[in-house]
Parts: C-alpha cells; sequence; structure tokens
C-alpha cells in the first residue's frame, strides 16, 4: 500500500474530511499503517507531504482540501461535500474558542516559565540569564513589542584556556553570545503569528533569538508553519517541558548572528533590568568571573516540577 492509496481507503471509509494527522491516527487504528511499503522514520509526515503536493500539483488529484486552517483533506468524488466542509470549520471553530478558553484558564503564569528556561538554558546553552520585568520601562518612549521576557549571555570564560581569552580581548573581540527569548504559555494556529513576530520584534537585535513554548498544540500544518518562519526569519524555536526539564527540545535552532544591533541595544536600556544585565556582563568579562548572584537564580529540578502540580 502507499501512502496516497492510506489516505484514499481512510477518506472512503470516514466520509469526512480529515487532517493528514487523523487520517494517519485512523490508519494506525485500523492496522493499515502496517501495510506501507515505507522505511521511513516519520512516516506519518511523509504522508501529510505526499498529500499536500498531490493535491497542489496535479490537477487530476482525487483529494482536494479546505480552504480555512488548518487545512483537512477529502476526496472529490464525496456526495453533499459543501455540507461537510460546513460541518467541518464550524468545528474548528468550536476547537479554537476550547483552545483559547484552556489558555485563559491555565493553572500557572507565563511568568513561572521564567525558572524552567533558566534552568534549561544553565545546563544545555552554558547561558546565564537574566528577567526582564517589563513595569520597569519607560512605556512612553516606546510601545509593546519591545523587550524580549529574558536575555542571556554564553561566556568562554569557563571553556577556555586563559591565553585564548586574552587573546579574544586583545583583539577586541570577546567570544560572548547574547541570547533573547520570548516566552508564550501556549501556541496555536489562533496565536502562531502574533507570537513569532512578537519575537521577532524583541529578539533579532541579539546574536540567536528563540521563542520558547510551554504548550504547543498537535498539528502537523502548525509544525509546518512554524518550521518556515523559523527558517525565513532565523528564529530558533524552543520546546519546554515543565513537567521534566531536562527533556526540553530545541525544536528549531536559531540561526547565529555574528554581530549585534547595538542601535536596537541602546533603546533596550530605557529598562533598567536590561541596563543592569548590560552592566553585569561587561564587569564580568573585565574581572574574568562570572557573578552568577546577579543572574537568574537557578532552582533544582524538583523545586521546578512543584510549582506546575
Amino acid at each position: 500500500m502507499t501512502f496516497l492509496e492510506l489516505a484514499k481507503k481512510v477518506l472512503e471509509e470516514t466520509q469526512v474530511p480529515m487532517k493528514s494527522a487523523e487520517i494517519w491516527e485512523y490508519g494506525v487504528k485500523k492496522g493499515y499503517t502496517q501495510q506501507l511499503n515505507s522505511s521511513g522514520k516519520t512516516p506519518w509526515s511523509t504522508l501529510a507531504a505526499q498529500i499536500y503536493v498531490n493535491v497542489r500539483d496535479n490537477h487530476n488529484s482525487l483529494f482536494s482540501a479546505t480552504e480555512n486552517r488548518p487545512k483537512k483533506f477529502y476526496l472529490k468524488s464525496f456526495e453533499n461535500i459543501d455540507l461537510l466542509i460546513e460541518q467541518s470549520e464550524k468545528e474548528e471553530v468550536i476547537k479554537t474558542e476550547i483552545e483559547e478558553k484552556e489558555l485563559k484558564k491555565a493553572s500557572y503564569l507565563e511568568k513561572e516559565l521564567h525558572s524552567v528556561l533558566a534552568y534549561f538554558a544553565y545546563y544545555y546553552l552554558r547561558c546565564y540569564t537574566k528577567t526582564i520585568n517589563h513595569s520597569k520601562s519607560n512605556k512612553k518612549v516606546f510601545g509593546e513589542w519591545i523587550h524580549p521576557d529574558m536575555v542571556g549571555c554564553y561566556f568562554p570564560i569557563e571553556d577556555w584556556a586563559t591565553e585564548v581569552n586574552e587573546l579574544s580581548n586583545t583583539v577586541g573581540k570577546p567570544a560572548i553570545k547574547i541570547y533573547s527569548f520570548e516566552l508564550k504559555r501556549r501556541v496555536a494556529f489562533t496565536n502562531l503569528r502574533e507570537a513569532f513576530f512578537q519575537t521577532v520584534s524583541n529578539s533579532t537585535w541579539a546574536n540567536e533569538s528563540y521563542l520558547v513554548i510551554a504548550e504547543l498544540a498537535e498539528d502537523d500544518e502548525l509544525i509546518d508553519e512554524l518550521k518556515r518562519l523559523s527558517t525565513s526569519f532565523g528564529i530558533g524555536v524552543i520546546k519546554l517541558n515543565i513537567n521534566d526539564p531536562d527533556n526540553t527540545e530545541i525544536l528549531f535552532p536559531a540561526k547565529t548572528s555574528e554581530h549585534l544591533d547595538w542601535e536596537t541595544i541602546n533603546k533596550l536600556t530605557m529598562n533598567k533590568d536590561f541596563t543592569e544585565f548590560l552592566k553585569r556582563v561587561n564587569n564580568d568579562l573585565k574581572s574574568r568571573e562570572i557573578r552568577k548572584e546577579w543572574y537568574d537564580s537557578i532552582l533544582d529540578k524538583k523545586s521546578i516540577v512543584q510549582r506546575f502540580r
């Protein structure tokens, strides 16, 4: 059985428009996926890609797709397809409303994610972070979407030989790396573009910029769009694991910029936390000693996890 034959069989049986992930899940339950001629590690992704391409490039395709996002696929031979699509769109609206309600009633606040990111950044990026309190900014000067939620710095002091650090300072290029992070409790299609472009607006001045997400809606199209945006703008994506910070993962790495945007950095000094961060980094570079107490505290994993229970 081919992937398209699998999709055709599932859609014939269900007689409703379905997302590629739903087609795959149905095929798994029915045992159809065991008949696939595939040795790939992510066959569900192959299924999604093949349906997308078949609909887009083949005018004689058996399949068609809904206009709304995320797209659902159906067989052109379906009877009463307009009615089915209308019902499908209503279901998506209801689902979106439910997602938004769940987001509003989440049992934790966005600021509580900072301890998870500080832990991950310290142990896996070797980065010392600083939380930026937006209330300390002069809002009369600039509007919203100016400050990232957290910033961080990687120092080579702890990793490099003294001679190497001294030489890098002598030539005027201390090999630090500045990070910028924008945190979100949950990202779905309903708030993807707002969350992503807030990160673009707030963070592209740094060497590496990340959108950090605690809950990411399970949707193939959402992941594909997130990957496209990440590739286009160089913004990385981190998926936090609030139940096990060690299993936090970088879904898409950030593109490293060799240069900092000093004009934007200067604007960000309107925030006292950010100014203190700059002073601290500068002092640590000069003294060649990192004063950890001036950065975000790194809690033990048990203490972090208990906050979300």
